[in-house]
């Protein structure tokens, strides 16, 4: 296996037989939980999302050229990235995990309907395309779950 396909499979979570996606975002809000409690908070989460958005570009756009997939389904680094963001928003004050939940539930929304313009993200090419629509994905869900957070409605 190509080292750039263990990257955006991340570790060949990606090959999880059923909704590989929902898999790796399940995953990804406590290893969320852990890197805001010992890196920072919101900040610490958002830089480890961007991290992960910079490798996931390379190591899907390497993968997608490998392939010729526009945007396969075991590339789930993206998923990793913006479940991070999602999370983030609501990292910045104590979190419940009725808000984790909800940050869970939002990201996973907008990245299965795409409402625009994260819609017109995916059609970027290559690793851009793979992973930029879940961090818009991710963005979106972050505002909401923080807005919500502020207003304490849950």
């Amino acid at each position: 296996m190509r080292f750039s396909t263990i990257i955006a499979s991340v570790l060949g979570i990606g090959y999880f037989p059923v909704a590989s996606g929902t898999v790796m975002s399940i995953i990804a809000v406590p290893l969320a939980i852990f890197i805001a409690g010992h890196a920072g908070g919101g900040l610490g989460l958002i830089v480890a999302s961007l991290i992960a958005f910079a490798i996931g570009v390379w190591a899907c756009g390497a993968h997608v050229r490998a392939t010729g997939r526009d945007d396969p389904s075991e590339c789930v680094i993206d998923e990793l990235a913006g479940q991070w963001l999602a999370c983030a928003g609501i990292c910045f004050a104590p979190a419940s995990a009725a808000e984790f939940a909800l940050a869970f539930l939002l990201f996973r929304l907008f990245d299965i309907l795409k409402p625009w313009p994260i819609s017109a993200a995916e059609k970027l090419p290559g690793g851009m395309g793979v992973m930029a629509d879940d961090m818009l994905a991710g963005l979106a869900a972050g505002i909401i779950a923080a807005g919500v957070q502020y207003t304490r409605v849950i």
